[in-house]
């Protein structure tokens, strides 16, 4: 792999990494759109590998967060356990649909996010 795009691997990580623990987010709204601007990730590409990298992301966060007493567990449970369901229908139809909606979808997502977040 040419240094270069470690280099940018690495820069995605660490900034998905800053904004989980900042934010609680980090895996879709920081990696996807990266990889696929940085390094011409095909979006499904990029999903998956975002869905990687998120694992050891939640965990370490999860056990910093546990360290300061704001983790609650069933909570979490509650979101996390109906998830499975969530994850397995979205990217079945993920897999269906073309890929310049899957820009559309996502892009109108974090739109809608920010206007929200701005607002409030």
């Amino acid at each position: 792999m040419a240094v270069g795009r470690t280099t940018k691997l690495a820069a995605i990580g660490t900034a998905a990494g800053f904004f989980s623990g900042l934010f609680g987010v980090g895996g879709g709204t920081v990696i996807v759109p990266l990889l696929v601007l940085w390094l011409a990730y095909p979006e499904r590409v990029a999903t998956g590998t975002s869905l990687v990298a998120i694992v050891a992301i939640a965990a370490v966060g999860a056990l910093t967060q546990l360290g300061y007493g704001t983790v609650h567990f069933d909570k979490g449970l509650l979101i996390g356990l109906p998830a499975i369901a969530g994850v397995l229908g979205g990217t079945w139809l993920q897999q269906q649909i073309p890929t310049r909606w899957l820009t559309l979808l996502f892009s109108g997502l974090l739109f809608g996010v920010a206007i929200d977040l701005v607002l409030r």
